[in-house]
């Protein structure tokens, strides 16, 4: 069977925006229209990534989640929208996001129900697959509520990637397999890898800097399981949305999480309202440079190599030879510190050899000139900051 290793897509990260965690599963249109999950949000959101640099950032996926379907399925026993919320239905949005340059994702379940109770894909691998397709869905996000047993899970996330393919339609698949799997058994990544693109690792993200805080932790002690199975075509999901822009984190806190899942080349979807969003905010999300570390060609996930009370210090290996570093600072008292290394420790000794340049990325760009391999490099990190550097 033709599996998701095989359909060429996700060569580099996904990056997007989703309706998941910012609006949640807001369903009173009568009430609230403007935060509703309905046809409206999704337009509006198109005609913003498109007239306010997202989409030519890289922000290329507009992802529909929980909560747009009908109670019901129709009488040909296949998901519908809403008809209250989605009246022109889910091929007259996609046309309409398509028209924009950008590409429409869309949300089901691996079980009999979504997480919010709506109908899952259980028993409709199949036509569930085709009717996506028939609609010109690009992405589909498989969660893993109501599965019943891990065997089901396993098999429904191997059947949905095979009906995927099965329609012709290059659709990208991020699974939540792992997620699922987790709490009673160790998850095979390698298997994981030959039907998913994207694959959730942990918990939703919070707009809190504790939420962010243990995504960051969590991927660290589990390094070793995660980080190598990453690369073109498939990668870790530590939970993908950005929240910044929102209402949580601080400043320094959303210089770390884009700083973050850069470095852990991390599908990047943010969940924010793009109408009303800082001009700050929407620099940072939109930061060239920081894009291209997440999207690097050579497709190696970054790990943590040094952690003492108040620092992590964590590498990634980027094309030609150049590494991003990130210098977080975990403190959450007191005011900013510094933090020295040589720079003979990146790259096992070879990111330096003989010298290296030196470029500041986040929080603010600015070259720091030529280094030899033995030379020190001091940083200073406000608290809850990063620091993030190309060597």
């Amino acid at each position: 069977a033709a599996i998701a290793l095989d359909n060429g897509l996700a060569r580099t990260p996904p990056m997007g925006w989703l309706h998941w965690e910012r609006f949640l599963c807001a369903t009173d249109c009568a009430g609230d229209p403007s935060r509703c999950v309905s046809e409206q949000l999704f337009v509006e959101m198109a005609d913003r990534m498109a007239a306010e640099g997202w989409r030519d950032a890289g922000y290329e996926f507009l992802c529909i989640d929980d909560c747009w379907m009908a109670p019901t399925r129709d009488e040909h026993g296949r998901l519908q929208a809403d008809p209250g919320r989605f009246p022109s239905g889910i091929r007259k949005l996609a046309d309409y996001v398509h028209s924009k340059g950008l590409k429409l994702g869309i949300y089901s379940d691996v079980g009999k129900k979504t997480c919010a109770g709506f109908p899952g894909s259980y028993d409709h691998y199949d036509i569930d697959a085709q009717t996506f397709a028939s609609w010109g869905v690009d992405l589909l996000k498989f969660d893993g509520c109501n599965s019943g047993s891990l065997e089901l899970l396993a098999e429904g996330y191997r059947r949905m990637s095979v009906a995927l393919n099965k329609t012709g339609k290059s659709i990208v698949y991020g699974c939540e397999w792992p997620f699922y799997l987790r709490p009673m058994q160790q998850p095979n990544y390698t298997e994981i890898k030959q039907y998913c693109n994207y694959w959730r690792n942990f918990y939703d993200v919070y707009d809190s800097w504790n939420s962010i805080k243990s995504i960051i932790e969590w991927t660290a002690t589990h390094q070793n399981s995660i980080g190598k199975i990453a690369g073109p075509g498939g990668w870790n999901d530590p939970d993908m949305a950005l929240v910044i822009g929102n209402f949580g984190l601080s400043w320094d806190q959303s210089v770390t999480q884009m700083a973050m899942w850069a470095i852990m080349a991390a599908p990047l979807f943010m969940s924010n309202d793009l109408r009303h969003i800082s001009p700050e905010a929407k620099h940072l999300l939109q930061n060239k440079e920081v894009i291209a570390i997440n999207q690097d060609l050579l497709g190696k996930q970054g790990y943590q190599i040094f952690k003492d009370k108040k620092f992590e210090l964590w590498e990634r290996p980027l094309s030609g030879r150049a590494y991003a570093v990130a210098v977080l600072n975990q403190q959450e008292i007191g005011g900013p510190q510094n933090f020295t290394f040589f720079l003979s420790f990146l790259g096992n000794g070879l990111a330096c050899n003989p010298a290296c340049s030196v470029r500041q990325v986040l929080p603010a760009s600015r070259d720091w000139g030529v280094y030899n391999w033995i030379t020190s490099l001091s940083v200073e990190v406000n608290p809850t900051g990063t620091v993030l550097l190309k060597v």
